[in-house]
């Protein structure tokens, strides 16, 4: 696969190296020369220039990529490479990083991001999920906004203990897609049994998250 990584910093370079040593074919763009020594990656391709330019974006050869990354740390940049990405190269898959979260309502499809990562609110949502049980925390936005990956650690009392996963009326736009028991992982089949502790890993619309809430918590739901 082909991916082009816009902003070689921490983020980016991080990025790159694990698509690197998963034989992925990377391009990094950044400004600023000096990146290239310090990054420490072999095997990356890399590109001198401003990525919001179009003739930038040309040299790279975008519209050959599978994928482009918006990794720098402005979200005006991330923004408007994916925008061009999208508008002018046709890229079919974006992927752009949020900075700041007041400006995560921005990446959506209207400015050409198919998945916003959201790093402060990932972290956060990393805190809850290790103090929080019983509640339903959001651990990552996907498909521009609509949907989203959300997390539940069954409390010791859930009256849903014990019921299998088939027997459970789960809402419509919501689909269990992992259980995490034990540290290790299990793909849920509708005999599985529903036991305390289990971490529960959904993908769900984002309207369908309140639903999902008071399915699994009711005490909880009720008091909100």
């Amino acid at each position: 696969m082909k991916v082009v990584i816009a902003g070689a910093g921490s983020v980016g370079s991080s990025i790159a190296r694990e698509l690197l040593s998963h034989g992925h074919d990377i391009l990094l763009i950044d400004p600023k020369p000096e990146v290239i020594g310090r990054s420490g990656l072999r095997g990356a391709r890399w590109l001198v220039g401003d990525a919001c330019e179009i003739s930038t974006l040309r040299e790279a050869k975008l519209d050959e990529a599978d994928v482009v990354v918006s990794a720098s740390g402005d979200d005006k940049v991330n923004l408007v490479v994916s925008l061009l990405a999208k508008t002018e190269f046709g890229v079919g898959r974006t992927v752009g990083r949020v900075n700041n979260p007041k400006n995560d309502w921005m990446f959506d499809d209207s400015w050409g991001v198919d998945v916003a990562v959201n790093t402060p609110r990932l972290m956060t949502a990393l805190v809850e999920e290790a103090v929080e049980i019983g509640d339903l925390v959001r651990l990552l936005t996907l498909q521009t906004g609509v949907s989203s990956l959300v997390e539940f650690t069954m409390p010791q009392d859930s009256p849903l203990l014990g019921s299998t996963v088939g027997s459970i009326e789960w809402p419509a736009d919501s689909t269990l897609v992992a259980i995490l028991r034990d540290e290790a992982p299990i793909t849920p089949s509708l005999d599985d049994v529903i036991d305390g502790g289990d971490e529960l890993f959904f993908i769900t619309t984002i309207a369908a998250e309140d639903e999902l809430r008071s399915l699994l918590a009711p005490q909880r739901g009720q008091q909100d």
